[in-house]
């Protein structure tokens, strides 16, 4: 279902955000009463949300713990129907009426949870610096992003990594699926300038557009500093013998001597001052067939993947801050103009807004608060989450005059997520809720004092299970080499 009312004019906000509750509550198939009104406990409950038992203290879920956590797990949620509802939202307004979109893995660190299936080790900093590996949950996102000075996005997809999952596949298959939506709902049409998509490093560029190369999509995906890309091969002379040559020469990151021919510019952002740009156009990565993901292909020769690699710099230190390093941005537009690439880099820049809404809904929401067990239950609550968030983006104009006496008015565009949640009890008032009333029930028998557990639940192993040739070959050679030692 659409998430506005069809009409002649205008719609108002008020009708945007109950039509959205409905749809979200039409999207909950089992248990729907009971995980509708958790998601308004977590929109209006009064301080940060610390744990699940304590939402159901909260007057508008109106249960008792037990039907709290019944609800997530027993509960069902339509996700490809709320996906499509996501998408008939109204997205952030950009001058050029560009869709830009921005996607990243985040985590849900269970290192305590060893009754808990599907975990990967997540690589995290611990405040020192240091990275170690925490067992846990990685979950992709995919969300919209805005212009002006708020850090707003619209989250519109989210995916768990599980142990036999491709990051690259899976990130492919997500934002497959949100354009097909975008453009289901009318948010590109036939001539529309191709969607941008920025992300962080760590994806592997090269296949994530080879990948999706059919689609109106251009990535702005950030590199290490110390890649290596390659020109295109020079012509050949006529007569030449032997294989055409496919890579040309070399262009270093770390290596100033490799940049020549590169198109300058000077860009003003609002953050950083001004910046000094370096473009190289049509320069391609080299591929080989033991990289991860490159050998199912049934070609025999790799792809040649060309893209736009730029450099941005700021010219000198900013006053009371260290000196910035260059950022490396790789672009799939293999010859992108100048005003394409300043889209570019601006777009991969306001990817940062996808950090604050992870921190938002960590800290605020409580995303990754709770202790559940089974991963289908992550799912429903995290899927819950997003719901959430996107009441607290359409109630913004309700909200926004639900203040403290010391906190300044602000247009609805400039109001914070958590001066929205604070004042999102007004807003609900206004629009009222599809669950209905809680029935009387009293508590089950529970176990038996004294009894004890006999079916306890299994430990299973922690990290991925669908390992790469590389891993699965040097795996097998130590294997064989403690064999003959012990033999």
């Amino acid at each position: 279902m659409p998430a506005t009312l069809p009409c002649s004019g205008p719609v108002p906000q008020s009708a945007v955000l109950a039509g959205f509750r409905e749809g979200f509550h039409r999207c909950l198939t089992r248990r729907a009463d009971a995980l509708f009104c958790l998601a308004d406990a977590v929109l209006c409950a009064g301080g940060r949300v610390t744990d699940l038992a304590r939402l159901s203290l909260v007057p508008e879920f109106g249960r008792g713990h037990g039907a709290l956590y019944d609800s997530l797990n027993a509960g069902r949620a339509d996700v490809p129907r709320l996906g499509r509802l996501l998408a008939g939202l109204p997205l952030p307004a950009w001058p050029d009426r560009r869709v830009r979109l921005a996607v990243d893995v985040t985590f849900w660190l269970r290192p305590g949870a060893a009754a808990s299936p599907e975990r990967m080790l997540c690589r995290v900093k611990t405040r020192r610096g240091a990275a170690e590996s925490v067992p846990g949950w990685p979950y992709s996102f995919v969300a919209a992003l805005g212009p002006g000075p708020s850090s707003w996005v619209v989250p519109l997809d989210a995916a768990r990594v599980g142990p036999g999952d491709d990051l690259t596949g899976l990130t492919a298959a997500q934002l497959r699926a949100v354009i097909a939506r975008l453009i289901a709902a009318g948010h590109r049409k036939p001539g529309d300038p191709a969607v941008v998509v920025a992300a962080d490093a760590g994806y592997n560029a090269s296949r994530l557009a080879w990948l999706l190369r059919d689609l109106p999509v251009v990535l702005a995906v950030r590199v290490r500093s110390d890649r290596c890309f390659y020109r295109e091969p020079p012509p050949r002379p006529p007569g030449a013998p032997g294989r055409p040559p496919r890579h040309g020469p070399r262009l270093k990151c770390s290596g100033p001597s490799t940049w020549d021919g590169a198109r300058e510019a000077r860009a003003d952002s609002p953050r950083y001052g001004p910046l000094d740009v370096l473009s190289w156009p049509r320069v391609h990565q080299k591929l080989e067939r033991g990289s991860g993901g490159w050998p199912d292909l049934p070609e025999s020769r790799l792809p040649v993947v060309e893209g736009t690699l730029v450099r941005l710099s700021p010219p000198a230190a900013l006053p009371g801050f260290l000196p910035l390093e260059p950022m490396w941005i790789w672009t799939s537009g293999p010859g992108a103009a100048p005003a394409e690439v300043t889209v570019l880099w601006q777009a991969y820049l306001r990817r940062f807004d996808l950090e604050h809404f992870f921190r938002f809904i960590k800290t605020q929401l409580g995303w990754n608060k709770p202790l559940l067990r089974d991963p289908a239950a992550a799912d429903r609550w995290t899927w819950l989450v997003i719901a959430a968030y996107a009441q607290l983006h359409l109630a913004r104009p309700l909200a926004a005059a639900a203040r403290l006496p010391w906190q300044p008015p602000l247009p609805p565009a400039l109001v914070t997520p958590g001066r929205v949640r604070a004042g999102f009890r007004r807003a609900r008032t206004e629009t009222g809720t599809p669950a209905s009333p809680p029935k009387p029930g009293k508590p089950g028998p529970g176990r038996p004092p004294g009894s004890k557990n006999r079916s306890p639940a299994p430990r299973p192993p922690v990290g991925k299970t669908h390992l790469k040739p590389v891993t699965q070959r040097i795996n097998a050679q130590r294997q064989a080499k403690k064999r003959g030692k012990g033999g």
